[in-house]
């Protein structure tokens, strides 16, 4: 199902080139076949990266069935994106349920638990010093941050005397390693807080449509204090560079 997917999106991209580029789907749940499908659509499909969903059967990233996918992401100098999924259902039943109709579902989700789960992933792969072992592996996360940017001076003021395997703090190792994408989180108080942690250099505009309306990303940008420099590494610079676009 993953090769169809990803011929099927290099079909779409082949007919479009100027205006399309692709992240490659992996068989997660076949970790024996995931570094081969990544160099594929890569070497062949000519694929900017992966893209997963999530944890994938409860295992995140940094279990060591993966540890072929991210050697493989770091030989092709290509990003994972880790984009939100569900929590595992044992969590999704003990933090989200016995709520309303229908807030369980948005606060589940895209008003919390889609971000806390993707912030968690981050948190694993530095705190299990898998972003140690890989020093050059790229990822790229959504939504301004996933509420990490507020969270990483409180994270290592705590963890500072309470682990001694990591080389860097997990801030360093986060922001050397990840960016972030604005998606669809279009306030100033988000913005800020992602570009005083992260810098510009790390942040990339992105809309969320459908999810989000497109205008309210234009009146983002159009509202946004930068420089003309910082506004073309917002805009686009940052992320023709990162997954190696024709500007």
């Amino acid at each position: 199902i993953a090769r169809d997917m990803n011929d099927y999106l290099a079909e779409a991209v082949a007919r479009h080139p100027d205006r399309f580029a692709g992240f490659a789907v992996l068989p997660m749940q076949n970790p024996d076949a995931v570094a081969a499908e990544l160099e594929r659509a890569v070497s062949e499909l000519n694929f900017c990266g992966a893209l997963i969903n999530g944890t994938t059967e409860g295992r995140f990233l940094d279990h060591p069935a993966y540890d072929d996918l991210l050697a493989t992401a770091v030989k092709l100098d290509v990003p994972i994106f880790i984009h939100p999924h569900l929590a595992p259902e044992a969590v999704r039943k003990a933090y989200y349920s016995d709520l309303p109709v229908g807030t369980d579902r948005v606060l589940e989700t895209a008003a919390w638990g889609w971000h806390s789960e993707v912030g968690l992933h981050v948190l694993r792969l530095a705190f299990s010093g898998v972003l140690d072992r890989y020093p050059t592996l790229k990822l790229i996360i959504g939504h301004m941050g996933e509420m990490l940017p507020m969270m990483l001076a409180r994270i290592d003021q705590v963890s500072k005397y309470e682990i001694d395997h990591l080389e860097r703090p997990v801030s360093a190792s986060i922001i050397e390693q990840v960016w972030i994408t604005t998606s669809g989180v279009f306030t100033q108080p988000p913005f800020l807080a992602a570009l005083q942690t992260f810098g510009i250099d790390r942040i990339m505009f992105s809309v969320d449509y459908p999810y989000a309306p497109n205008p309210g990303g234009r009146k983002f940008l159009d509202n946004v204090s930068l420089s003309p420099e910082d506004m073309h590494k917002l805009a686009h610079s940052t992320a023709e560079r990162l997954l190696k676009l024709d500007p």
